[in-house]
This record gives structure tokens, C-alpha cells and sequence, in this order.
């Protein structure tokens, strides 16, 4: 669930959040397409940190679990916030982007808003409503089992029927 959220996470950072006006003194009046990546680049980042809890909770334990479910629900504050920003005030977030197209520090007319950042509140909100899943359901997980290492601490079998007799034992000698 959060390898998929954190491509959700990203997906929804991906296209055309904003449209903006700019004037370029070659071009006229130009439209200049802002991605949500352009203009909030944090979106993209909590997404890679998802994927990083996604990997990280079958490798922890129980208290480990808790620091990943609070990561998570960080990540999913952060994808609203980013994204909340862009909304409260559109035309601030395309300025940069406009500036950057066209040379010129002044956007021309409204800011058109796509679904964009809508989807990315409630994929958001959906990671922090994930993180809150995690925390609920991990109580009945088992924790990352020891059946792999050796009983011993780096003492392995010497010689080749050693290690063939660790094997039949169930030991890993390497």
C-alpha cells in the first residue's frame, strides 16, 4: 500500500498543475504550463521517502514500526502542505515558473488550476489515513525472524565437510 501511494504521490506531482500568462519581449504573450513538480518540488520528495517506509516497515520491529508510521504520516503532511500552498496562492507558485520560461518576473492574468493538486490533497490525506492503518494492523506482525544467522559470532566451519554438516544442521556458513 505505500509503494502504491508513494507512486500515487508522484504520479499526481507529474503533470500540469498551473497554467500561467508570461511576456517575453521576442514571444508576446505566452502561456507557460507549470507541473506540480515545478511548483512544489517537496511533493516529489515525501513521495521517495514513502518508499523508503515502504521498504523500511518489513525490516524493523515493533517499536520500529512506530517510527516508520510517524514518518509516513510526516510525508502525508508534507504532500498537503506543499500542495495547500500552491492552492492558497496560485499565482505566487507560477511566478518562479514564469520567470524561468520566459525571463520576465510578471504573470499576466489569472492562474488556471487543474485537478492536479486536488488529487495530490487526497492522495495526501490518504497517506496519512494509511499511516494510521499501519500502526493499527502491525500489532499482530511477527518481527524480522533470526533463522538466517548463524548461532555463532563469526566462528564458521573450517574445511569444505564443515560447512556441508552447518548446512545439514540448517546453519548458513557463509
Amino acid at each position: 500500500m505505500l509503494v502504491l501511494l508513494a507512486a500515487a504521490s508522484a504520479g499526481a506531482a507529474v503533470p500540469t498543475w498551473l497554467t500561467a500568462t508570461g511576456v517575453t519581449a521576442l514571444r508576446g504573450t505566452v502561456d507557460v504550463p507549470a507541473t506540480g513538480t515545478q511548483v512544489a518540488p517537496a511533493v516529489l520528495g515525501a513521495a521517495v521517502v514513502l518508499l523508503a517506509t515502504a521498504a523500511a516497515v518489513a525490516l524493523v520491529g515493533p517499536v520500529g514500526r512506530w517510527l516508520v508510521a510517524a514518518v509516513t504520516v510526516l510525508s502525508g503532511a508534507v504532500v498537503v502542505g506543499a500542495t495547500a500552498a500552491v492552492l492558497a496562492d496560485p499565482h505566487g507558485a507560477a511566478v518562479p515558473v514564469v520567470t524561468q520560461e520566459t525571463g520576465v518576473g510578471r504573470v499576466v492574468g489569472d492562474v488556471g488550476v487543474t485537478a492536479w493538486p486536488w488529487v495530490s490533497v487526497a492522495v495526501g490525506i490518504a497517506v496519512v489515513v494509511a499511516a494510521g492503518w499501519l500502526v493499527r494492523a502491525s500489532r499482530t506482525w511477527q518481527g524480522p525472524s533470526r533463522r538466517h544467522e548463524s548461532p555463532g559470532a563469526g566462528g564458521g566451519p573450517v574445511d569444505e565437510r564443515g560447512a556441508w554438516d552447518a548446512l545439514s544442521r540448517g546453519d548458513d556458513p557463509t
